[in-house]
């Protein structure tokens, strides 16, 4: 992509209205833009970080035998009435009529909706277990919506619904999922600290919350420090709660090894065994033909919310600093002067191999085994406004052409994170992203 074709409208100043790092650096990096209090509208860089996310997302539901599935946005009232929720649920839920004065909602959660799917087609305990997910926009009418994505009314979410026999198959589903989103957020370059928590609304008796690290958490985590070092099984048994659970008298936590920090749900799974399949008389025969009410536990991660979380615990005074696995681009092509032939044409050449997959010299010309998606900073603006904008849109490594490193036939890579730069030859640095 080049950066003059790409609609980015970055910008120096702080928005007026936003108070934490991820809504002032996603505004001013061209990520969103406000359309109404709490709702927003995505841009090409938000996008595609977005489409990274869910695509580790997607692999991992699927890795599991998740299968995906697109539910309305628009439910029909009836089944919040018939599970019980409708009046229950509050002002949250932005509640509409159809031209025939018929009863509808907007999606807060899909836990009826995926029941009524269940009960029209699965009969027998043959078609269990199952589990349908999805990746959907979502709205819940908060009464104070701020810090733009991070609470905001309309957001994008996984969730998946499963169906299971009896308790035995719930639970194993369950610790399924909570290893699938431990793996989830690694391949994110995320450390997630799974914590026991309230099931709210949702209800059921069986939860955990999935926090990330961030000094705007809006929770208080206490948790073992070994935690950042664990396996994916031993974040499963390593102790970690939120403020409202924390007991300094029982903590089995050494005092050495305690933690304490502030933390930001990106997920939460649930169990609730038959809360809805009885609610809404949802049965299936086993295998001695008997009715029986299929156990449920439901699953979401906040897509939209895990932006500004990611932003918010990977930052800097200058900008965004992308996990490399789900930046909008994976390197910056940063020609500082492009109206010199020799910078011009060493720029062009770097973003041809790397995003045609050939390796090209004066003497050789021969295929790569991958491509990177690169962004070619072509602009003719300064030097300072190229440098700014590529720290403030956070992409991992930048490629650095200038005149005098030019005619010795040398580019920097410079890495956004730890600032180290190396200089490299041009095909050196292409090789670099093989």
């Amino acid at each position: 992509m080049l950066f003059s074709k790409l609609f980015a409208p970055t910008t120096k100043a702080t928005p007026a209205d936003a108070s934490i790092a991820s809504h002032i650096l996603m505004l001013r990096g061209g990520m969103i833009s406000r359309a109404a209090s709490g709702i927003y509208c995505w841009l090409p860089l938000a996008v595609r970080v977005i489409e990274k996310l869910s695509h580790i997302i997607c692999e991992e539901q699927d890795r599991i035998g998740s299968q995906q599935v697109l539910f309305t946005t628009i439910q029909p009232a009836a089944l919040w009435i018939e599970s019980g929720r409708y009046e229950a649920y509050g002002k949250e839920m932005l509640r509409l009529k159809d031209r025939k004065d018929g009863d509808f909602l907007y999606s807060p959660t899909n836990e009826e909706q995926a029941t009524d799917v269940f009960r029209k087609y699965v009969k027998s305990y043959r078609g269990l277990p199952l589990c349908l997910y999805q990746i959907h926009w979502k709205f819940r009418d908060e009464i104070r919506p701020r810090f733009g994505v991070m609470r905001g009314r309309e957001f994008l979410m996984k969730d998946a619904y499963s169906f299971d026999i009896n308790f035995e198959g719930a639970k194993a589903t369950y610790m399924q999922m909570f290893r699938a989103y431990i793996k989830t957020f690694r391949r994110m370059g995320l450390t997630p600290i799974p914590v026991q928590a309230d099931p709210g609304a949702i209800g059921g008796n069986m939860s955990h919350e999935f926090q990330i690290l961030a000094e705007t958490g809006e929770s208080t985590l206490y948790y073992d420090k070994n935690l950042s070092g664990a396996s994916d099984e031993e974040l499963a048994t390593i102790f970690a709660v939120a403020d409202e659970k924390y007991n300094p008298d029982t903590c089995p936590i050494p005092k050495d090894d305690l933690m304490v920090s502030k933390g930001i749900e990106v997920g939460h799974i649930f169990y609730f065994g038959t809360k809805y399949t009885k609610a809404m008389n949802v049965f299936v025969l086993d295998e001695n033909g008997n009715k029986v009410y299929p156990e449920m536990g439901s699953y979401g991660i906040g897509v939209s919310r895990l932006i500004a979380a990611i932003i918010e615990s990977s930052h800097d005074d200058r900008g965004i600093i992308w996990p490399e696995a789900v930046a909008p681009f994976d390197v910056t092509i940063l020609n500082l002067h492009p109206k010199n032939d020799k910078c011009r044409d060493v720029a062009q050449r770097i973003y041809n191999a790397l995003n045609n997959g050939c390796i090209c010299s004066e003497k050789i010309c021969f295929p790569s085994f991958s491509t990177k998606e690169a962004l070619y900073d072509d602009r003719d603006i300064t030097v300072g406004e190229k440098l700014a904008d590529a720290d403030l849109i956070g992409i991992p490594w930048q490629i650095i052409i200038g005149e005098k490193k030019t005619k010795n036939n040398l580019v920097e890579l410079k890495n956004r994170k730890t600032g180290e730069i190396k200089d490299m030859s041009p095909d050196d640095v292409i090789r670099r992203f093989q």
